[in-house]
């Protein structure tokens, strides 16, 4: 009888601290899984703080980027115009040549 008790106690200390040291490492396990979790959560608030601010300067790129189109669609109008200007010029230019080439032709005629 003595070896029974002796051999249960010795066998309910032994599954005693086999638990005692299981619950200890789960414990561990779930704390750890409980900082990497933590951290994840940093992490993402951290990438979405990111993601707003570069969201922000985007859209005040693409906001600059339609001021800077517009004003190359203006530049281009502008250049348009001078050009049309330019080739009028050309033609009155030449005009004026000719009627020049003429009266000097009529004066040599006249002398």
């Amino acid at each position: 009888m003595i070896i029974f008790n002796w051999l249960f106690l010795t066998l309910l200390i032994i599954v005693i601290l086999i638990l005692v040291f299981k619950m200890f490492y789960y414990k561990h396990l779930y704390e750890k899984a409980e900082e990497k979790r933590k951290q994840l959560k940093y992490a993402v608030e951290d990438a979405e703080l990111l993601i707003k601010k570069y969201q922000i300067q985007l859209q005040r790129a693409l906001g600059n980027l339609e001021i800077l189109d517009e004003e190359v669609n203006k530049l281009k109008n502008d250049l348009k115009a001078i050009k049309n200007r330019n080739a009028q010029l050309r033609v009155e230019n030449e005009q004026l040549k000719r009627k020049i080439r003429e009266l000097e032709n009529k004066i040599e005629a006249l002398l």
